[in-house]
């Protein structure tokens, strides 16, 4: 199976890029066709000429896509000057002369091409996410299980569940608006940790990052949403999601496991 690698270095930290890449309108433009905004594991990925893939990985560490005939594989690789992004697409090949002459002129030359525009398209994305607004989350962890909170507002997305949390006010620092929202929507105190999994691009200008926290006083209520939930690593897959939870799934049972 014929294999083309080629890196890049970018200027931001690998939870930037980990979330630069999840946003799907790096790949929309070269005529692949997702089922919405975020790559999540398990999403199907239609691509020119008909060709299907699967997301098998998107966390931190990069990302993943199989099929049966071609594999994507972005790895992340954080270092001194920033994030080294390499990239390994590989394919099945038609045997004999023909075979390995359409290799080289068609399939490495098309697939040089479009890692340099991704790779281009990439940087842009991170300069904009490290600029962007943030709304915290707080995985809170208790006795192995996890803290979800399901939300009666907006009518759009009443009733699915998400990780509490909010926005960073100007001027705040997110642990400081972590422990406020946590105060506001669930009246507890907690005592937020190191981040967990990538920044998820919720728009242009505006990211998600979630912290693990612990309970330092009270117990958790919905004052401000439906229910809350405790979850085990082995519930979380079933949940009703919203959109940007769902991505960070995999390092929530990570979390907990």
């Amino acid at each position: 199976m014929p294999e083309l690698r080629a890196s890049a270095l970018v200027d931001a930290p690998v939870a930037a890029v980990a979330g630069a890449l999840l946003d799907t309108s790096l790949i929309t433009g070269f005529g692949v066709r997702v089922p919405g905004s975020l790559l999540c594991l398990g999403d199907a990925l239609v691509g020119p000429f008909g060709v299907r893939l699967t997301v098998t990985r998107a966390d931190l560490s990069g990302v993943s896509a199989a099929g049966d005939f071609l594999e994507l594989h972005t790895d992340l690789v954080a270092t001194g000057a920033g994030t080294m992004v390499v990239d390994r697409v590989s394919w099945t090949s038609v045997r004999g002369v023909v075979g390995r002459f359409a290799d080289v002129t068609v399939g490495r030359g098309m697939a040089l091409r479009v890692l340099e525009k991704r790779s281009a398209l990439l940087a842009r994305r991170c300069e904009e996410l490290r600029a962007a607004r943030v709304v915290v989350g707080a995985a809170i962890v208790r006795d192995g299980r996890l803290l979800a909170q399901q939300r009666s507002y907006p009518e759009s997305h009443a009733g699915q569940w998400e990780l509490p949390g909010g926005r960073v006010e100007p001027g705040e620092k997110p642990s400081d608006a972590l422990v406020r929202e946590c105060v506001e929507e669930l009246g507890v105190t907690v005592v937020a940790g190191e981040q967990i999994g990538p920044d998820v691009p919720l728009k242009k200008d505006l990211v998600l990052r979630i912290f693990a926290a612990e309970l330092a006083d009270g117990e958790p209520e919905a004052l401000e949403h439906n229910a809350v939930r405790w979850l085990t690593a082995g519930e979380l897959a079933g949940v009703d999601w919203l959109p940007a939870d769902r991505v960070l799934v995999p390092a929530l049972q990570d979390l907990l496991n």
